[in-house]
């Protein structure tokens, strides 16, 4: 669970900057809402990428 537990932290760092650009206005934070989005992409790709692999893993495991 270790990579969930990294994915809650990584979107929750982003709450201040959500809070500036959409309850506050602050166009800056826009900008570094947009950047943690990205972030949140690639970690989700790699994430995806992961599980792909691990259930490859298993599948090409010998039958008993």
């Amino acid at each position: 669970m270790s990579r969930f537990s990294e994915l809650v932290s990584l979107v929750q760092s982003f709450e201040p900057d959500f809070v500036k650009f959409y309850d506050k206005g602050n166009k800056s934070a826009g900008t570094r809402v947009r950047k943690a989005m990205g972030e949140l992409k690639r970690k989700a790709q790699e994430i995806r990428i992961e599980v792909q692999d691990l259930k490859t893993k298993d599948n090409s495991a010998p039958q008993a």
